[in-house]
């Protein structure tokens, strides 16, 4: 009987079988050999190491490069979590600086409103503005102080710095605020140095124009401009800004006053100044004792006068 020609199957089994076999004695060898713990057996590995190694450098470098990519990808993940970390600090401290940059606005317009230096005589009430009833065709601003806090119609109205306007409406909790800005404001003022008078015309701008003036050629860019207590509806003295000129050469005033954040303005009292009807009250006070009789007229006067 003709036996049957060997195949390759036949041999690929105890061939893996060995070659397992002899990896697997091979590994157990080296385990044990880098686990025993002798002076001739390190200096064999350190001589086996210094002669394998190097020659292996292209094998590692894929594993060296793999790890590489996931410390960069470690370190990436780091980076953008602090980065996230970073913007949300960011984003608190810039509504920190935002509270902090509106309570130093505040508190410098409340020192402004403490410090100003008005006429002593003057005395003063600060309110909050409660609502900008303002229009294209009306500049104004309510306030919460009224009638009940004494406020009278015609005072005048600044904030820390200079003047705002003036109260048009009186309730019994609130006022209303006419602004220089307004179309139906007039105000007569005083140009310094030059001490030149002029009216300012309200226009619905932030810088409205003054009309009236007795000399331009005295007047420069950047004089001051005060309220001359013409008409005793404003008192005299007030700043109300400075003097500017328009492309078209009109002049101007360059408000002082902070018409974009009015906040607290300060209502002047003013009660005019005080008017004497009688010169007599200058020598003597009213209440006061009485003047003397005036003398007798003599006996030959009498006799005139009777005849």
């Amino acid at each position: 009987m003709a036996q049957e020609p060997l195949r390759s199957d036949d041999f690929a089994g105890p061939l893996k079988r060995l070659v397992l076999i002899v990896l697997v004695l091979l590994l157990v060898g080296v385990f044990i050999l880098w686990r025993i713990d002798s002076p001739r057996v390190e200096r064999f590995r350190i001589a086996v190491i210094d002669r394998v190694v190097p020659n292996f450098d292209w094998a590692f470098a894929p594993v060296t490069g793999a790890a590489n990519l996931v410390k960069d990808f470690q370190s990436y993940q780091k980076i953008y979590n602090q980065n996230q970390e970073l913007r949300r600090e960011l984003q608190q401290m810039n509504s920190w600086k935002e509270a902090a940059l509106q309570l130093e606005q505040e508190n410098a317009r409340l020192l402004d409103l403490n410090n100003v230096r008005l006429d002593p005589r003057l005395t003063s009430i600060t309110g909050i503005v409660l609502a900008d009833s303002g229009s294209p065709y009306r500049q104004s601003v309510l306030l919460n102080v009224g009638a009940r806090d004494g406020i009278l119609d015609g005072w005048a109205a600044m904030d820390g710095i200079g003047l705002v306007g003036r109260i048009s409406g009186v309730g019994e909790r609130s006022s209303r605020v006419l602004l220089l800005t307004d179309v139906a404001s007039r105000v007569p003022v005083t140009i310094q140095p030059s001490g030149q008078s002029g009216l300012i015309i309200g226009d619905n701008t932030l810088a409205p124009p003054v009309d009236f003036v007795e000399n331009r050629d005295l007047i420069r860019p950047g004089d001051r401009v005060i309220s001359s207590g013409d008409g005793d509806v404003f008192p005299d003295g007030v700043l109300i800004g400075n003097v500017a000129v328009d492309p078209g050469g009109r002049m101007r005033v360059r408000l002082a006053a902070d018409y974009e954040r009015l906040e607290f303005l300060r209502v002047l009292r003013n009660y005019g100044t005080e008017r004497i009807a009688d010169p007599g009250r200058l020598v003597l006070p009213e209440g006061g004792a009485a003047p003397a009789t005036e003398p007798a007229p003599p006996p030959e006067a009498e006799a005139a006068a009777n005849d």
